[in-house]
């Protein structure tokens, strides 16, 4: 008995034992299993409620009852708004000061700026480069503004730059609190990403009605309206910067018994000065971006002589106004970026009275011109581009629109690039059932992302329905996807040349800084005259804009893979053909997905100003909304432009995801 009873006690060790080691590794094989087989299994699950959803639900459109109407509480508002702007508290006692505080800061700078005379403010202009970046670099900012005079924009050039003073000023002030709370503060850093997004992603035309309903038209909308758009890349790089402070310094400052304010007044902030100066760089940039839409609303200077151009079909005066609006581009970055590069070096010997010279000698320069009663650029010095500039765009009207022999005109490229392209896309859009599409968005977020970006990507685009603009959402759709295929195929063909040419990588960056920096509505002009109104000139001036980021980043992105890997493939004999298609553009694959999401939200970016030459579709309701007076159709059309934003976002970046395989490995 006793040699039979003895075993039994260790047999559920011994049976029992292996089992949570048994465990584990099934659910590793598991892991390692959905993640190699991922794509097949979501196509499979894709393809199998395709089948469920034709037998269940059927085809069709967005149902209208799951639609909701929201024009009469937005007509309620409008109303509201309009009844109360004159006698309310809130408008007199909160945003008639707000008003009557932009209208005195832009006055007085402007104001300032004609007291320094053209010659005290280029003289201003030149010295502070200098100061900040070198010899080179302030040439270049006295020849900007030099510039600026000889094309007879002096005047709007100071209204603008008056303008955008204020604007970035209080951009920096309003982003720089916004991200001090972003920073220091994990909750509000969640609470206030979703709205930064917004702002960001909102179109200017949406939300420049409100403004407009609130403040009037007048530099006070314009102003507020700029700040919107220029306010979140100070908050997100003040956010980041003090986030990515070094934990060793807050932990030694900590030690030492500093108080938290001591700690950012001392630790996080001088930690985050480059962030902070990019941060000021990039508020400069998006500033100077709306200075054409802000325009619309009474904004004045360079970008109502723009919108003016526009109306008229005048290419030459839209050039000799957005010109200016680009050299302020250019020197302001170069002198920030400067400025953001020196930060944190030891102050060079005799700084302080060289800033002392510089300061003195600009004073001097203001004061001749004073004395001497030239306050203003004098006429006899300018020079008009306008007539020049016309004759070319005629001759290339007359000889590129239509009649060229063999391949046709612009005008009938636009026409088969909508008959082929355009309209195929379109009606394969909208004919499909309304759950295949947020099927098929499901699935593509999911494929190179998680659970949770799918149902964002999936949520969002069911808003667009719910808002009741399903069709044109659609519309819209098609177009991006359009720009974005043409814009790809051209920007990685020449980010690629680029990055393996030098040369060609040189001559490109003065075509690509223009391009980024010229506001939309210049170059939509001579879109327009040579394919003519309609949705491709739209597609067209969409794949203008964005072309220049997707070059860049697929230019650095090859650039930058291993010079190890390089070697290895030359000594092994590949061909540069090979070097291309098996190493470079597999290692550079983060920064090719990067270029497509880029071009995918750059394109998304000018969906309005392609509502203004035949787009139609949300930038059309959107514009037609600001026109119109009417904040319903405006808003819901702004919205559901934001939701395919997010929509597109999600599935075209891809998502960090953890595999518990890879932990298990």
């Amino acid at each position: 008995m006793s040699a039979t009873a003895t075993p039994a006690p260790h047999r559920p060790t011994t049976t029992t034992s292996p089992g949570p080691a048994t465990a584990t590794a099934a659910g590793a094989g598991a892991q390692r299993f959905l993640a190699r087989h991922r794509g097949p299994l979501i196509g499979a699950a894709a393809a199998v409620a395709l089948v469920l959803g034709a037998v269940l639900l059927g085809g069709g459109s967005w149902p209208t009852s799951l639609a909701v109407d929201l024009s009469g509480p937005l007509e309620r508002t409008s109303d509201w708004i309009i009844d109360n702007r004159d006698g309310h508290p809130l408008f007199l006692y909160f945003l008639g000061h707000v008003s009557n505080a932009v209208v005195v800061s832009v006055r007085a700078v402007y104001l300032l700026l004609l007291a320094l005379g053209w010659a005290g403010v280029t003289a201003a202009a030149g010295l502070i480069a200098w100061r900040v970046a070198g010899v080179r670099l302030a040439l270049t900012s006295v020849a900007a503004f030099g510039a600026c005079g000889l094309l007879g924009m002096w005047v709007p050039t100071m209204q603008t730059l008056a303008l955008m003073v204020v604007a970035v000023a209080a951009s920096v002030l309003l982003g720089g609190l916004l991200g001090l709370a972003a920073g220091l503060s994990d909750r509000m850093d969640r609470v206030l990403r979703p709205v930064l997004d917004t702002m960001q992603v909102l179109p200017a035309f949406a939300y420049l009605l409100p403004v407009v309903l609130v403040f009037g038209i007048g530099v006070p909308a314009a102003v507020l309206a700029t700040v919107v758009y220029a306010a979140p890349p100070m908050a997100r790089l003040t956010a980041l910067g003090l986030r990515g402070a070094d934990a060793g310094v807050m932990e030694a400052a900590a030690s030492l018994g500093a108080t938290g304010r001591q700690r950012l007044l001392t630790a996080r902030l001088p930690l985050a000065r480059k962030e902070l100066l990019l941060g000021v760089n990039q508020s400069i940039m998006m500033a100077l971006g709306m200075a054409v839409i802000a325009s619309v609303i009474g904004a004045g200077g360079l970008g109502d002589r723009v919108y003016q151009a526009l109306a008229s079909v005048d290419v030459g005066a839209a050039l000799a106004a957005g010109v200016p609006i680009v050299l302020l581009a250019v020197v302001l970055d170069r002198v920030t970026a400067a400025a953001g590069e020196r930060l944190g070096t030891a102050p060079a010997h005799g700084s302080r009275l060289r800033w002392a010279v510089a300061v003195a000698a600009t004073a001097a320069v203001a004061v001749a011109g004073r004395l001497a009663d030239r306050l203003t650029w004098p006429d006899a010095w300018t020079f008009d581009v306008a007539e020049p500039v016309n004759t070319a765009v005629d001759w290339m009207t007359a000889h590129l629109y239509s009649g060229v022999p063999l391949v046709g005109g612009t005008a009938d490229w636009a026409a088969r690039f909508t008959t082929w392209v355009l309209n195929p896309l379109r009606d394969g859009l909208q004919w499909l059932p309304w759950w295949s599409v947020l099927l098929t968005v499901g699935a593509l977020a999911l494929l190179i992302g998680t659970w949770r970006t799918a149902a964002t990507a999936v949520l969002a685009m069911a808003a667009i329905g719910v808002l009741g603009v399903w069709d044109p959402a659609l519309d819209t759709l098609s177009q991006v996807l359009a720009a974005v295929a043409v814009t790809l195929l051209l920007g990685v063909a020449l980010g690629v040349a680029a990055a393996r040419s030098n040369r060609l990588g040189r001559a490109l960056r003065p075509v690509l800084d223009v391009f980024q920096t010229m506001p939309q509505f210049v170059y939509l002009i001579p879109v327009v005259a040579l394919f003519g109104v309609g949705r491709a000139p739209a597609v067209a001036a969409a794949v203008v804009y964005a072309l220049p980021a997707v070059v860049r980043i697929t230019a650095q992105g090859v650039r930058g893979v291993d010079p190890a890997a390089m070697e290895s493939s030359r000594s092994l004999g590949a061909t540069g053909r090979q070097q291309l298609f098996q190493v470079q553009l597999p290692l550079a694959r983060p920064a090719l997905l990067l270029a497509v999401n880029q071009g995918v939200v750059l394109v998304l970016a000018v969906v309005v100003i392609g509502g203004l030459v035949g787009g139609g579709a949300l930038g059309y309701d959107a514009v037609f909304g600001l026109a119109q007076g009417d904040l319903a159709t405006g808003l819901v059309a702004g919205a559901a432009i934001v939701c395919l934003g997010l929509t597109l976002d999600r599935v075209t970046q891809p998502t960090q995801r953890r595999h518990l395989a890879g932990k298990g490995a």
